[in-house]
């Protein structure tokens, strides 16, 4: 992994959002990394470090009330609903975590199964156990809802939430200024949580100054921090209208800036060896490495990761190792946050016009 030897101290973890530590969405600190070069702003400065011609790429998944309080046999369980697989409405196939509370409001993991096993929901419901997601893991499966899970979570489901989080917090709390409901109720199971600080006024500003917005949707499954696993297969869709504005900035010089790593993985797996993006929409499996590098994007607002987070190595092949390692020594040094509710970290190509260090 990138970050071998550094360690986030428990009180670097951002426990709740910055509109309740008493400031705006907007406010959190913004860590900029040109190469080697780092700079520390605030993100409503965001407009500053970007250009006229630029393309923000963000997702638009709108993100679920996926927990659900449920009992395995005399067990009480939380189900995370991670990723819909085939089908819709009652009989859908989804993929879940189950995980056990802890008594303290949030939970700690669990071993899934055995097949067959039978979940009982809330208002009657019920959800089998088939099969592990991987092959010999036990942490995801697949599983068939007798309810429509859409409906389910409307009304009876919560934002996953992890311990780092110091309480419960709204479903607008997890809600994006870019976030559109999708047709089949289909959305991500945690925040993609890197457009979290936009604002309307925000972008606004930025289209204003030149800078071109475009939507991709990924539906994130869950990822929890007790187990840094690659991302398995994730349902995508980048839009005729984004493959075309992207493909006409490239060509012109603008730079293609991916908001989060689930827009990296969207553009990069609609696109060829050249470079050039296409309108694609299914599924994808694809990890970005420093050895498969990037085709299309120049640069990534993203939050900050785990040291041992597969994420990084995305970063990596953007940032280079060594910058990568600079950049997030200085974010430690400088008590930036981490996770959902956390600071931003903007990474751009080096040859960048240099702005003087704070």
């Amino acid at each position: 992994m990138p970050l071998e030897g550094l360690r986030v101290p428990p009180e670097l973890s951002a426990s709740v959002p910055a509109e309740v530590r008493g400031t705006g969405r907007e406010d959190v600190r913004l860590l900029v990394s040109r190469g080697r070069r780092v700079v520390h702003r605030v993100f409503r400065e965001l407009p500053g470090q970007l250009r006229a011609g630029d393309v923000l790429v963000v997702n638009t998944s709108p993100t679920l009330s996926a927990a659900v309080d449920g009992r395995l046999g005399a067990e009480p369980v939380v189900v995370h609903f991670s990723t819909r697989g085939r089908g819709r409405g009652a009989g859908a196939r989804w993929a879940v975590e189950l995980r056990s509370p802890d008594g303290a409001g949030t939970t700690v993991p669990r071993a899934g199964g055995p097949p067959g096993a039978v979940v009982r929901l809330p208002g009657g419901a019920r959800l089998v156990l088939r099969a592990p997601l991987v092959p010999g893991a036990d942490r995801l499966w697949w599983a068939s809802a007798e309810v429509a899970v859409p409906e389910l979570l409307a009304r009876y489901g919560r934002p996953i939430r992890y311990r780092y989080t110091a309480r419960d917090q709204p479903a607008a709390a997890y809600r994006t200024v870019f976030s559109v409901p999708s047709p089949d109720g289909s959305g991500s199971a945690e925040m993609p949580s890197a457009s979290r600080p936009f604002t309307g006024a925000l972008v606004a500003e930025l289209v204003s100054r030149g800078v071109q917005f475009a939507p991709v949707t990924l539906h994130t499954g869950v990822s929890s921090p007790e187990a840094h696993e690659p991302p398995y297969p994730e349902r995508f869709s980048v839009p005729a209208t984004t493959a075309w504005l992207v493909n006409a900035a490239r060509a012109a010089g603008g730079r293609i800036v991916a908001v989060g790593t689930t827009a990296v993985r969207s553009l990069e797996s609609a696109a060829g060896p050249s470079g050039a993006v296409v309108p694609t929409a299914g599924w994808t499996d694809l990890v970005v490495t420093p050895r498969r590098g990037v085709r299309v994007v120049d640069g990534l607002l993203t939050g900050l990761h785990e040291p041992e987070a597969s994420h990084l190595l995305m970063l990596e092949a953007l940032a280079g190792r060594e910058a990568l390692a600079l950049a997030y020594e200085e974010a430690l040094r400088r008590a930036y946050l981490w996770h959902e509710f956390g600071d931003t970290h903007l990474i751009l190509p080096a040859e960048s016009t240099h702005i003087a260090s704070c």
